[in-house]
């Protein structure tokens, strides 16, 4: 089977007062998952929503995974409030933990019934990484510096989505920051295959259009494995 091709919106550009509406559009659009960005003003210099805003989003979305990608500091401060509130996927960034703490973290995700995905920003190497994959459901690979949305596309982050694919080829890998139809392609052919759109997908006049054609580059370039 070939690698599932995954579109999640980020919503962080999207109409806060009317998020409930705007979320069942991306996905009645046919977004496979919502991307939700947690920022603390401290890891990152902005400040966003955290998991009241994610609970009351999850009572008005009841199916859909919701994916919580962790900009901040201190990322087991928040990993039981987030399963409380209804997160499928916890993401939380390396950078600001100890090396050493990074298993326990992930252990506190999949004990609260959480997936896994580990973040990297652009100047942190997959290396850093590479020995707790085997913990994870998915590694995200930013493709701007995180913490405020509509930045341009990094293309020289590709090759690091390129190495994972090539060592982990049954690896959930994911882009974020400045994908949309103009730079999909990069990442499809290097391998990504879960694929965060924000401003190119909340801002678009077709969704669904645009929806389909980051998925369907996605499957242009996928490669067969077995255990999706």
């Amino acid at each position: 089977m070939p690698l599932v091709a995954k579109i999640g919106p980020s919503i962080l550009n999207a109409d806060l007062s009317d998020l409930a509406s705007e979320s069942q559009r991306l996905l009645d659009n046919g977004a496979d998952y919502l991307h939700l960005d947690v920022m603390d003003g401290h890891f990152v210099p902005n400040l966003t929503f955290g998991h009241s805003l994610v609970k009351c989003l999850r009572r008005k979305i009841k199916d859909t995974p919701f994916e919580t990608h962790m900009m901040v500091t201190n990322p087991q401060q928040w990993i039981q409030n987030m399963a409380d509130a209804g997160v499928n996927l916890y993401t939380f960034h390396v950078e600001p933990v100890c090396q050493s703490d990074i298993p326990e973290i992930c252990r506190q995700i999949q004990e609260a019934g959480m997936k896994v995905g580990l973040a990297v920003k652009p100047g942190t190497g997959v290396e850093t990484v590479q020995q707790y994959i085997d913990l994870a459901d998915v590694v995200l690979v930013m493709t701007v510096e995180p913490g405020f949305g509509g930045q341009a596309f990094m293309r020289d982050m590709m090759p690091k989505v390129r190495w994972l694919r090539e060592h982990y080829p049954n690896l959930n890998i994911e882009v974020d920051g400045g994908v949309g139809p103009e730079t999909i392609e990069y990442c499809a052919k290097a391998g990504a295959n879960m694929i965060v759109s924000g401003t190119a997908l909340i801002e678009a006049n077709n969704q669904k259009e645009v929806i389909n054609l980051l998925r369907s580059m996605v499957q242009t370039y996928s490669k067969p494995n077995t255990n999706f």
